[in-house]
C-alpha cells in the first residue's frame, strides 16, 4: 500500500498542510493499492515563494548551467523508468508497450532539449537592435493524468532551458505517478525551489497557480473545459498561457490507400493508451465506395484485439482509469446507438470474461454523421466513429467540422497526394502515414484545441520572452 502525504517544495519533501484524503486504486482489479494526502492552497503559496526565491539565480543561470541540469535530470529520470513504467501500469492501467514508450521519453526529452540547448541564439540583431530572449519568470505547469511523467518531464525541460523555476502540479488522479518522478527530480539534486511538486485540487492549488502573481506563466494539459478555466483566472495578472487540450482527431483515408494495411493502424490512433489520449483519431473517415470492405477489416481487427492484464505484452487495451471514466463511455455507447449508429464491434458492458475492472469492449461505430454526439464529443476510451465521405473535399471538409484541432491522421499509397489533404487540414499535427509522432517538432492546437506550443525550440520558446534593445 502506497501512502503520500508530503508535497516536494524548495529542495525538500515536506507535509501537506491540506487534510483531503483520496484512495487509490488499481482500475483491472478495482482494489485499493494507496492513499494520498492532497495538498492546499497554503500550501501552493509556499511552493510559489520558493519558486520566487529561485528565480534569479535560474534567470542568471549560463547556457552551460542549464545543459548541466538538464543532464542531472534525465540521469535522474532514466535511473527510474522501470517504476515510472510500473507505476504508469498500476494506477490507471495503461498498456504495457505504452508505458514503457512514455517511460523512456520522460528522460529522453531533457536529452532533446539540451541538444537543442546547445546552439540556440538567445541574443539577435535585428535591424540596429538587439533582441534578447529573457525568462518569463516563474511557471506552473500543470499536467494531466493519462501522460503525467512525460507532461511533467517535457514542461520542465523547456522550463529549464529557458532559466525558470517552476511550480508543478500533477493531477491529483496521477499520485502514484508523480511521485516517482518527483523522487528522481529530487535525486538529480537541482537548486532548492528551483522545481517543486504537490498535488491538490484545481479549486485551490490550481486557482492559486492560476491566479498568483507569482507565477508568470501556465503550462496547462487537460481538457478545453478547464484549459478555458485557467485562462480565464490567469488574465488578471497577464500570465502567459500555453493550453494542450481537448481534440477529436480525424483520421482520413484516401481511396487509394491498401486497407488491410492501413485499417489497424487507425484502430490503434484510435485507441491507443485505452483511448484515453487526447491525440487519438476517434473518427475514421473512409471513402463511401469502400465502406463495406473497410467495415469487414475493421470488424476482424478490433475482434483480435486483446483486452486484459495491462502487463501483458499481448494486451492491446486495458482498463480505464476510473468507475467514473468507465460510466462515461458507457454512457456515450448508448447515445451512439440512440442516435442511430450502427454498432460493428464491441458495445456496451464490460468484454465477456470480465466481472471486475473497469474493462470496456473496443468499439467501433458505423453509419455515423459528424453532427452525432459520438462525433462532436471527446469521448476519452475505445470508441471510433466511422464516417463515409464522396470525395477529398468532401473528406476534409469533414475532417474540419469539428470545434476542435490537435491532430490528424492521413493514409495513402500516394505520399504526395496526402501532403497535399495534410496541408489543408485545420489541426496542429498531421502524421501521415504513421502514428508515431516527432517529439521535437511542435505539438498544440487549432481552435478549441489550445493555444501556444510545447516540445523543442517552440516549447522552449513559450518560456521566453524577447526585449529589444535599440542604440
Amino acid at each position: 500500500m502506497w501512502s503520500l502525504h508530503q508535497a516536494y517544495i524548495d529542495g525538500a519533501f515536506v507535509s501537506v498542510q491540506g487534510s483531503e484524503r483520496l484512495d487509490v486504486a488499481n482500475p483491472a482489479t478495482e482494489r485499493v493499492i494507496g492513499t494520498v494526502t492532497l495538498a492546499n492552497r497554503e500550501d501552493a503559496k509556499r511552493a510559489i515563494d520558493a519558486a520566487n526565491r529561485a528565480q534569479p539565480a535560474m534567470a542568471a543561470s549560463t547556457r552551460a548551467q542549464r545543459i548541466e541540469m538538464l543532464g542531472r535530470l534525465e540521469a535522474a529520470v532514466l535511473a527510474r523508468t522501470d517504476q515510472i513504467r510500473d507505476a504508469t501500469i498500476e494506477e490507471y492501467g495503461g498498456p504495457l508497450s505504452r508505458s514503457q514508450w512514455v517511460s523512456n521519453y520522460a528522460s529522453q526529452c531533457f536529452a532533446s532539449t539540451a541538444l537543442m540547448l546547445k546552439d540556440y541564439a538567445f541574443e539577435r540583431r535585428m535591424g540596429e537592435a538587439t533582441v534578447m530572449m529573457e525568462p518569463v519568470g516563474v511557471a506552473g505547469l500543470i499536467a494531466p493524468w493519462n501522460s503525467a511523467a512525460g507532461s511533467i518531464c517535457s514542461k520542465l525541460a523547456s522550463a529549464i532551458a529557458a532559466g525558470c523555476a517552476s511550480v508543478v502540479k500533477p493531477s491529483e488522479l496521477g499520485p502514484l505517478q508523480a511521485q516517482v518522478v518527483t523522487e528522481a527530480l529530487h535525486d538529480a539534486g537541482l537548486p532548492a525551489g528551483a522545481v517543486n511538486v504537490l498535488l491538490g485540487r484545481g479549486i485551490d492549488v490550481g486557482d492559486e497557480i492560476s491566479t498568483s502573481p507569482g507565477i508568470a506563466k501556465i503550462s496547462f494539459t487537460g481538457s478545453t473545459q478547464t484549459g478555458k478555466l485557467i485562462a480565464r483566472a490567469g488574465l488578471e495578472t497577464m500570465k502567459r498561457v500555453s493550453l494542450a487540450l481537448s481534440g477529436k482527431s480525424a483520421t482520413v483515408v484516401l481511396d487509394d490507400a491498401d486497407l488491410a494495411t492501413v485499417l489497424p493502424m487507425a484502430l490503434n490512433a484510435a485507441f491507443m493508451n485505452n483511448g484515453q489520449a487526447c491525440v487519438a483519431g476517434t473518427r475514421l473517415l473512409i471513402p463511401a465506395s469502400r465502406m463495406q470492405e473497410a467495415i469487414g477489416h475493421l470488424r476482424a481487427a478490433a475482434a483480435a484485439m486483446r483486452v486484459g492484464d495491462p502487463r501483458d505484452a499481448a494486451t492491446a487495451v486495458g482498463p480505464l482509469a476510473s468507475r467514473a471514466q468507465f460510466e462515461r463511455v458507457q454512457r456515450f455507447i448508448r447515445r451512439g446507438l440512440a442516435q442511430g449508429a450502427t454498432l460493428v464491434a464491441g458495445g456496451e458492458g464490460r468484454p465477456k470474461g470480465f466481472d471486475k475492472g473497469w474493462f470496456v469492449r473496443p468499439t467501433v461505430f458505423a453509419d455515423v454523421h459528424n453532427d452525432m454526439d459520438i462525433a462532436r464529443e471527446e469521448i476519452f476510451g475505445p470508441v471510433l466513429s466511422v464516417i463515409g465521405y464522396g470525395d477529398e473535399d468532401e473528406a476534409v471538409a469533414i475532417a474540419n467540422d469539428s470545434p476542435y484541432g490537435l491532430q490528424a491522421y492521413v493514409f495513402s499509397s500516394q505520399p504526395q497526394r496526402a501532403l497535399r489533404v495534410a496541408s489543408r487540414l485545420l489541426v496542429g499535427s498531421v502524421l501521415v502515414n504513421r502514428i508515431a509522432p516527432e517529439l521535437i517538432a511542435p505539438f498544440g492546437g487549432f481552435k478549441q484545441s489550445g493555444i501556444g506550443r510545447e516540445f523543442g525550440l517552440f516549447g522552449m520558446e513559450a518560456f521566453l520572452e524577447p526585449k529589444t534593445i535599440a542604440l
